[in-house]
């Protein structure tokens, strides 16, 4: 499997690109602000053929390049219902002007075409699975793409902002819920295996053990029932 990663925009937002190997088709994973650039070059230096775009919430920082992107490959985008509202009026999601003026001009608005995705189904993309968690607390519609592990990678979170590496997503903003963010935690994150690699919105990669050992917003969890925008 290929999994390529880089950082983009004003908050460093982590946008991935999701193959089975180089040359084949991809799933690109929140293309946000200023990361059209990145994902064409990417595209390019891996020969790859992007069939999707699914996103993990709608704030700005992880959905501003949706259009333009979806656009000159004319695919689909993929957003839980409850952060739909965020692709049009992504100042209504942040409750004020917040870092808006850092963005510069931005082609807000939904794509062409734009699915909605639901807690449980499992998108089968580019060859792909895709097990779709609704994980609310950053945001209400915040969703994780987790992937089961395969021959050459052990199992893979792609987390958003609702996990980083020694920290969690913030709550303070429109949506946000702290305590119904530690509960997508307790259900979502620690019932997976500790060598689950967790790629974030923001910041590097990390692992579940790892987290469960360190993260101070995990300690006393259970597995049953602050970074970026």
């Amino acid at each position: 499997m290929l999994i390529a990663g880089f950082p983009a925009g004003a908050w460093g937002t982590n946008c991935y690109l999701v193959a089975p190997a180089a040359g084949e088709e991809c799933v690109i994973i929140d293309p946000g602000h200023q990361a059209a650039q990145g994902v064409e070059e990417t595209l390019k230096k891996h020969r790859l053929k992007p069939v999707a775009v699914v996103l993990t919430h709608g704030h700005i920082d992880h959905v501003a390049s949706v259009v333009p992107v979806c656009g000159a490959h004319d695919v689909p985008a993929w957003i839980h219902p409850e952060d739909r509202y965020m692709m049009s009026d992504p100042e209504k999601a942040l409750g004020r002007s917040i870092g808006m003026p850092l963005m510069g001009e931005l082609t807000v608005g939904e794509p062409d075409d734009l699915k909605e995705l639901t807690d449980g189904s499992k998108l089968t993309l580019a060859g792909l699975e895709f097990g779709v968690s609704h994980a609310p607390g950053h945001t209400k519609g915040s969703v994780t793409f987790g992937m089961p592990e395969a021959a050459d990678i052990p199992p893979v979170l792609f987390s958003g902002d609702l996990l980083f590496a020694g920290s969690v997503g913030r709550t303070d903003l429109p949506g946000g819920d702290h305590a119904e963010l530690l509960r997508s935690l307790a259900r979502v994150c620690l019932p997976l295996d500790d060598s689950t690699v967790v790629l974030s919105g923001h910041g590097p990669q990390t692992t579940i053990g790892r987290e469960r050992a360190a993260n101070p917003f995990l300690n006393g969890l259970d597995a049953a029932p602050r970074r970026g925008l």
